[in-house]
């Protein structure tokens, strides 16, 4: 065996971040300048789920699945982003949604059965993270998870969900698609609604996953009720953000934009850490997200180099 090595899996931090489409700039201030005065002084206002960071139950919900209100930031435990893990390498399309035949397919190629990661840290290696940038490629045609994902992630009693992609669940599943109450509908690159996109792609019944009127429109009050209506029946809106919803209802945190060196871990187990500030009511934090393995375990991979807003 060789020496354990710790891996950095986190997008490095500045005001020129990539950030989520309707998020504020971070703003970085010198309060203390050490020619003036001697030391280095800075401060920053920035939205704390900038950059690779976690959500609490909060978040995105009132209460979970247990009746009780959501928990904030510093309810939660001390090592609930933290712990045993084991990193996934999903295969889809650009823009797929991500089921539970790719979390499985994973498995199988990681050699780990899904009853086998009842409390563990699951990190999900989509590739996305390679492209994390201001673009449209990695925050509209991102792929990523929904209700059914969601549901996996319960069934099989994972502990956390750290994701390599711009949010727990598919864009079209957000406020970038037609969701939520600050849903924008952005306009995608042929200058057209994101949603009109995806339909002439995929067809009217696939973008119905992310469309409660029509998925119930298309397959009935029933079907919709058996998809999403453990989530209605707690007072959320079930195609908005399902996957978020049905994991941090059930005690199930996540890590978004999850970066840096995360090809050297593909299909290999290690221990991961990850620590959000001790936030008093808090939604979420940004974090340092960590592994740790014997260095005869990383895949040989080059170093990761960040060029954000290009070379």
């Amino acid at each position: 065996m060789g020496k354990k090595v710790f891996v950095d899996l986190t997008h490095p931090f500045s005001a020129d971040i990539p950030r989520w489409p309707y998020f504020s700039k971070p703003v970085i201030d010198s309060m203390h300048s050490l020619a003036k005065g001697g030391v280095l002084t800075q401060r920053i206002d920035c939205v704390q789920h900038t950059g690779t960071h976690c959500d609490a139950p909060r978040h995105v919900m009132e209460k979970e699945f247990d009746g009780k209100r959501a928990r904030y930031t510093h309810e939660m435990a001390v090592d609930a982003y933290t712990g045993d893990a084991i990193c996934l390498d999903i295969q889809v399309e650009k823009w797929g949604l991500i089921g539970p035949e790719h979390l499985e397919d994973a498995c199988k190629r990681a050699n780990i059965k899904p009853e086998e990661l009842e409390g563990m840290v699951v990190c999900l290696n989509t590739g996305m993270h390679r492209i994390f940038d201001d673009t449209k490629d990695y925050y509209h045609y991102s792929c990523g998870t929904g209700v059914e994902a969601g549901k996996w992630f319960v069934k099989n009693k994972v502990k956390c969900v750290a994701m390599d992609s711009q949010a727990l669940d598919h864009p079209l599943h957000t406020a970038m698609g037609n969701n939520g109450g600050t849903r924008l509908n952005l306009v995608g690159a042929s200058g057209r609604p994101l949603t009109v996109e995806y339909i002439e792609k995929f067809g009217e019944e696939a973008y119905a996953e992310f469309d409660k009127e029509l998925y119930i429109k298309l397959h009935g009050q029933e079907a919709y009720d058996e998809k999403f209506g453990e989530l209605e029946a707690i007072g959320c809106w079930g195609t908005w953000e399902p996957c978020h919803k049905f994991m941090l209802g059930h005690g199930i945190v996540g890590v978004e934009n999850l970066g840096g060196d995360l090809d050297k871990l593909t299909n290999k187990r290690f221990r991961f850490y990850c620590f959000p500030l001790r936030w008093y009511m808090g939604d979420g934090a940004m974090v340092r997200c960590v592994a740790e393995i014997d260095e005869d375990e990383l895949n040989d991979v080059p170093d990761r180099v960040y060029h954000y807003g290009g070379f």
